[in-house]
Parts: C-alpha cells; structure tokens; sequence
C-alpha cells in the first residue's frame, strides 16, 4: 500500500446536462478552475448508447485486454470517482459507475464516455496539499495513482 495525506479545498456543486460526456465535462471543469485533484459523488441519469468499461477479458492475462458495455437505454446511476493530474498536470477522472434499469444493473468505468440523460447532479471535493499524479504503468499500460507524485 502506498499513501500521502491531502487536505480539503473547495467544493463544486455541479448540474451536468443532457448530452454531456461525463469524464469530459468534469475533466473541463477542473482544469478551468484549477483543480488538480479531488474525489466525487455523481448520482442521475446515463443515455442509451453510453459506453463503460466493465472488466478485462481475462484478469490474470498478461495483456490487459478491457471490455466495454454499451447502454441498451436510459438508466439511473450513482458513481464516485477521484480526479488527480497525469504528467502533463492535466486532471483525469477515474470513476466507477452503476447503471440501472428495472432489475438489471451493470457497472464499470466511464472513460470510454457516459452521456447525460437530461441531468446528473455531482459534488466534487476538491485536495490540496497532495503531490499525487497518475503515472503511466509498463506493465498493466493503466496511468496508476502514485500518491507521493514519485
């Protein structure tokens, strides 16, 4: 386990509106408004055709090979996620969703790209304090946290 502390900056209530692609209107707000880190709650609804990544083929393969579930229509959702920079100090949101409609729910990632359905309402708590970025990996190719920034 690697760790660093941080402390709490700001804190943005945002209304996400129908048609935006969530991990690109977050990662615009933040880079915006100078945030460089933070952590989120997301709660709403996704469009059919939103795309998540749910798992790898194989977890124990060599190459990472994802795979990805396209929304068959509208669901509810809540999600969390943290944002730290990458390399090039640019805010990258990870965030792991579930999506649901009637008794089916399915989970994953939105970075292959989650569109609103009218409106997703988020909080996001801004770090301070915190040299942690996301660092390429050569072996999983994930950009990890590295909480130290080393």
């Amino acid at each position: 386990m690697k760790y660093s502390e941080a402390q709490f900056g700001r804190v943005f209530v945002i209304r996400l509106e129908d048609g935006d692609i969530v991990h690109e209107s977050i990662e615009s707000l933040a880079a915006e408004n100078g945030v460089k880190a933070g952590v989120l709650v997301i709660l709403g609804g996704a469009d059919k055709g939103s795309r998540l990544v749910v798992g790898p083929e194989d977890g124990r393969a060599e190459a990472i090979t994802p795979m990805t579930r396209v929304l068959e229509n509208v669901n509810e959702v809540a999600g969390t996620g943290t944002l730290f920079p990458d390399e090039n100090d640019q805010p990258v949101l990870h965030m792991h969703m579930a999506c649901g409609r009637e008794d089916k729910t399915v989970t994953g990632c939105v970075r292959t790209g989650v569109r609103v359905w009218h409106v997703m309402e988020a909080v996001l708590f801004e770090l301070t304090e915190t040299a942690a970025i996301r660092k390429p990996d050569a072996i999983t190719g994930f950009a990890l946290l590295s909480p130290d920034g080393r």
